[in-house]
């Protein structure tokens, strides 16, 4: 279940304007190419043909994640580039004393993690990756910031989420996949009340939800994170906003207001692929009359 997906167009890079010279940690990795065992699967890691610092990371056959070897902040797929940038409005990378406190469900390569590493080099972070023997792979791969920065805990996202401490987190970010959806567990009321739970005042909840051209699961995911949380915002490019291709939607929720600022807005159009942001009234008339997703009844 903890497995992150990389979607749309990998022609935006960005280090979001961040602070220079942020310190990195750990030991620098030495990829290995080809494909590998892991516990869910198989995974594929192959150079970049476009970029000679470049890698690509592939698990079952899906592109999950892109690592720039030499720059940690460079982020190729759109999305983690949108996530990025409402992350940096809200916590500004050029303060010392910014450093939140994140807990990343879906681990991947650790591609956000690691560029979060860069930006905010005080921030102490935990990836939770249901795969270990991936997490052992991506820790010899590449130059991750080691514990207490940046710690790797195997398990499943929920189960998880449910043991940690109330007011424990400033930031999570649920990137998860089986396949082409993220599991249901982790995308109802009861869930997100649990994210609530751990999430400190002014803290946000962003997922990354991959959805077809009829938006509806886009749509109930806002549902529900509207029941939970008193503000929202949705990033996204204005074709998959308008339902004319499947791709890749960031909703986010927190008890104060998102995505009202006019630098993210700026920056959204630049990239690769433009994106828009909405906030909540929008978000709000989006999810129109759909149901929140909620557990099976006994579950």
């Amino acid at each position: 279940m903890g497995r992150q997906r990389g979607g749309g167009s990998r022609k935006g890079r960005s280090s979001g304007g961040v602070r220079s010279g942020a310190a990195r940690s750990g030991g620098a990795g030495v990829p290995v190419a080809g494909v590998h065992e892991i516990d869910t699967g198989t995974c594929e890691l192959e150079p970049d043909p476009f970029d000679s610092n470049g890698w690509v990371l592939r698990i079952n056959g899906e592109p999950s994640s892109h690592i720039d070897l030499a720059e940690p902040r460079a982020l190729s797929f759109d999305y983690m580039r949108w996530i990025a940038e409402l992350v940096y409005s809200q916590w500004d990378p050029s303060s010392a004393e910014s450093s939140p406190r994140m807990l990343h469900l879906g681990g991947g390569a650790c591609t956000l993690a690691r560029a979060f590493g860069a930006v905010y080099p005080q921030a102490r972070q935990v990836v939770v990756e249901l795969d270990g023997r991936l997490a052992v792979l991506v820790r010899e791969w590449f130059d991750l910031p080691r514990a207490p920065l940046l710690r790797i805990r195997v398990g499943e996202a929920r189960a998880v989420t449910e043991t940690l401490t109330e007011n424990s987190r400033d930031l999570v970010i649920r990137d998860v996949f089986a396949d082409h959806s993220t599991p249901l567990p982790l995308t109802t009321v009861e869930f997100a009340a649990h994210v609530r739970r751990v999430l400190s005042p002014g803290g946000i909840y962003v997922v990354n939800c991959g959805d077809t051209a009829d938006l509806r699961g886009a749509r109930e995911e806002a549902a529900t994170i509207g029941e939970r949380f008193e503000h929202t915002a949705v990033i996204a490019d204005p074709a998959t906003l308008g339902g004319k291709r499947r791709g890749n939607i960031i909703l986010a929720g927190s008890d104060v207001p998102l995505g009202n600022s006019p630098r993210l807005a700026s920056r959204l159009l630049g990239g690769g692929t433009q994106a828009h942001v909405w906030q909540d009234a929008q978000v709000r008339r989006f999810a129109g009359s759909v149901r929140a997703r909620r557990d099976p009844a006994g579950a």
